[in-house]
């Protein structure tokens, strides 16, 4: 992988950032007290919205493509805010992990209590109290969420929460303070990161703790995160020190990693859909396939194709023209990875 495009017009770090699941829109929020909307598709910068008021820290899509709940980051006002990036106005004052298919979310809090949120009301609908600094988020399919603290993943069945967790899952002796939890984009497996620099990857059914990877440790005022690349081969995380590196769940074997002179751990986020993650600091870089690579690892074993949604055997454009899929085929299996190209190429 290599930078594609870069944009390093940010007064201050990039706090947080999300894809949406079906636009090719990428929203982030900084330091400076901006939220920006990216397409990625043209690489262009659509919009920029001061929050100079409240601050920003967090920040996710909700189904909408234009509209957005976002944190504040002020010292006296910590609520949660959704926001139309369409017309600049807040649509009522809520309080963060969003199920993709329902218009839920979870939120998790310093004062050690998880909420669950319905966008069609201003009060939480649901409210849990644990017993450390939450991490929480909900499946894919909204019918799951899991809340990690304490060395220990806690799955709860959303339509009966209050019922405590249907299944307790432990992080091999790890009591670090949890700062991510996420589910791969099929739902079998999860991973958490925690404050001495482990991602932990499990089994979302038996709670099997399959691998652990080891970063550089963030500081206390920093988080950690990683992030399942969309078919959930890979999982890609940033560290302490800056760097950014990629593992193989099949194999638990470190794949990648690229070095950096920042101070603290990027945000990272897989691209949905994509064979590109993007990573947020003092600028916000796109990382895409360095072909002439790919092609020497295919080597002799594999051979692949490039098709066009027309079905056309070619690929040239510039940033934004997306090539239907690169099929890596092998003598007993076959990988499918949907990529956007971000610079022109001609491959015969």
């Amino acid at each position: 992988m290599e930078v594609g495009m870069a944009f390093r017009d940010y007064n201050g770090r990039i706090s947080s950032m999300d894809f949406h699941k079906t636009s090719s829109y990428l929203v982030t929020a900084s330091d400076d007290e901006s939220i920006r909307l990216y397409d990625v598709a043209s690489a262009t910068c659509l919009k920029t919205i001061n929050s100079k008021k409240y601050g920003v820290d967090l920040v996710s899509f909700t189904s909408h493509p234009t509209t957005v709940i976002y944190s504040s980051k002020n010292g006296w006002d910590e609520s949660l805010r959704l926001l139309s990036l369409h017309d600049n106005k807040y649509l009522r004052v809520v309080s963060l992990s969003l199920c993709s298919r329902k218009d839920c979310f979870v939120s998790g809090s310093l004062d050690r209590t998880v909420l669950l949120w319905d966008q069609r009301a201003e009060k939480c609908q649901g409210l849990l109290r644990v017993q450390g600094r939450p991490a929480a988020a909900y499946d894919d399919q909204g019918l799951v969420f899991a809340v990690a603290f304490g060395g220990y993943i806690r799955m709860f069945d959303a339509r009966k929460y209050e019922k405590g967790p249907f299944d307790i899952f432990s992080l091999g002796g790890d009591i670090s303070e949890a700062n991510v939890v996420k589910f791969s984009n099929d739902g079998r497996l999860m991973l958490l990161t925690t404050s001495n620099g482990h991602i932990h990857v499990l089994d979302s059914f038996r709670g099997t703790l399959l691998s652990t990877y080891n970063v550089k440790p963030v500081s206390s005022n920093s988080t950690l995160e990683a992030s399942f690349s969309p078919e959930g081969m890979f999982v890609i995380s940033g560290s302490g020190d800056g760097s950014v590196y990629a593992w193989s769940v099949r194999s638990g074997k470190e794949v990648a990693s690229w070095m950096s002179t920042e101070a603290e751990p990027p945000v990272i986020k897989w691209a949905p859909g994509s064979l590109m993650f993007v990573t947020g600091s003092s600028e916000l870089s796109f990382w895409t396939p360095d072909l002439s690579k790919l092609a020497a690892y295919v080597g002799r074993n594999l051979a692949y194709e490039l098709r066009w949604m027309d079905e056309k055997w070619q690929a040239e454009g510039s940033f934004g023209v997306s090539v239907d899929q690169i099929v890596l085929r092998s003598m007993d299996s076959s990988i499918v990875f949907p990529v956007v190209l971000m610079a022109p190429i001609r491959i015969i």
